[in-house]
C-alpha cells in the first residue's frame, strides 16, 4: 500500500488539516516529533521516504475522515524477474488500465513467460486491496512497469582460450491497482 501524494493533499486541503497537525496523527516508534512532519510533507510531496506503512495510511484516513483506500493505491513488485526487461514490458502494457478480472483473465491465458510473474504481482496487490475493503468492479491497473534489474553474468569459452561473456537479463516488476471514482 502507498499513499498517493494529491489525494492526501486533497483531502488535508479538505479537512483543513496541516503537514504539523498530520505529523502528530503518524508520531510512531521511529517517527517522531519534527522528523514524522518531514515525512508526511515528503509523502505530500510524492516522495516515499520513510516509507509510507500500512498503519500510518490508516492513521492519516482516520485523522482525514476518510477511508484508507481513499487516499492509498495498493501496490505490489515481483523483483529479480528471469526474464528481459522488453519481452517483461509486451506483457505489462498489455494489462495497463484494464479492470482486474479482465486483466487476471488475460494473463491466465496469455503464452507469454512473463505473464505467471506479473499475475503473482497483480494477485499480490488485488488481496492488499480487498483487505481494505474495495469495491472489486472499481478495481483498475492503474501503474503497471518493468524495470531493468542487474544482469546475471556467464562466460562461454571459446577458441584460443578466449571466453565471451554471456547477460541474462532479469527485470523488476511493478504493478499497481486503484479504485475509479
Amino acid at each position: 500500500m502507498k499513499v498517493q501524494s494529491q489525494k492526501l493533499k486533497a483531502q488535508a486541503a479538505k479537512a483543513d488539516m496541516s503537514a504539523e497537525q498530520l505529523g502528530a496523527v503518524v508520531e510512531r516508534g521511529g517517527l517522531k516529533g519534527d522528523n514524522a512532519v518531514k515525512a508526511v510533507r515528503n509523502w505530500m510531496a510524492g516522495r516515499d521516504h520513510p516509507r509510507c506503512k500500512a498503519a500510518d495510511i490508516r492513521a492519516l484516513a482516520g485523522a482525514l475522515g476518510c477511508e484508507a483506500k481513499d487516499i492509498a493505491k495498493f501496490t505490489s513488485e515481483v523483483r529479480f524477474h528471469r526474464g528481459s526487461p522488453l519481452k517483461a514490458r509486451l506483457v505489462a502494457d498489455m494489462i495497463r488500465g484494464k479492470q482486474v478480472a479482465e486483466a487476471m483473465e488475460l494473463l491466465t491465458f496469455s503464452t507469454k513467460r512473463a505473464a505467471t510473474n506479473v499475475q503473482k504481482a497483480l494477485a499480490a496487490a488485488y488481496a492488499e486491496a480487498e483487505m481494505s475493503d474495495v469495491d472489486d468492479s472499481k478495481l483498475y491497473v492503474a501503474e503497471s512497469r518493468v524495470d531493468e534489474a542487474p544482469p546475471i553474468k556467464r562466460f562461454r569459452p571459446k577458441d584460443r582460450g578466449r571466453a565471451h561473456p554471456i547477460l541474462k537479463r532479469t527485470s523488476h516488476i511493478t504493478i499497481s491497482i486503484e479504485e475509479r471514482s
